[in-house]
């Protein structure tokens, strides 16, 4: 949910310098995992909300989603910012497993200094759950998703 996540990744760097990334080779664990998991029929879903006109940052994320996320089975969408108004989403970024475990990650106002925090915490659950379903049924998916 931010416009800017770990601007310090050798990736973006490498991006940004017009360096060709392939995505399976320079995240490869996160990659066979996603694939393996995927490949057992297990549902990845990831839900983008970004601020349009995109940043910087995000026209990176938009670059390297086929190759990496789509490429490995998850679906992804992404929701302009300016359509989740009416929708409660959590402060933070999270990852929601089997509708009962909530990852959290905490990212410095720079995007920076990830933390990682677990809960089984039912209000917590709830909200992310709720979000997530009410983002991805308004989200507009990869293949579609135009950038501005």
């Amino acid at each position: 949910m931010r416009d800017a996540y770990m601007k310090s990744d050798p990736a973006f760097i490498d991006w940004k310098a017009g360096v060709a990334l392939d995505p399976a080779k320079r995240w490869a664990d996160w990659h066979a995992i996603v694939t393996e998991a995927t490949s057992r029929g297990v549902e990845v879903r990831r839900a983008r909300v970004v601020s349009t006109p995109v940043s910087e940052y995000i026209r990176f994320e938009y670059d390297v989603t086929h190759l990496l996320n789509i490429a490995a089975g998850e679906s992804v969408r992404w929701l302009s910012r300016r359509n989740a108004t009416d929708i409660a989403l959590p402060g933070n970024d999270f990852w929601l497993f089997d509708s009962s475990l909530v990852l959290v990650n905490h990212f410095d106002g720079e995007g920076e200094n990830m933390e990682v925090e677990l809960t089984e915490d039912p209000g917590a659950t709830k909200l992310c759950k709720s979000a997530f379903e009410a983002v991805w049924k308004r989200a507009t998916p990869h293949a579609q998703f135009k950038l501005s």
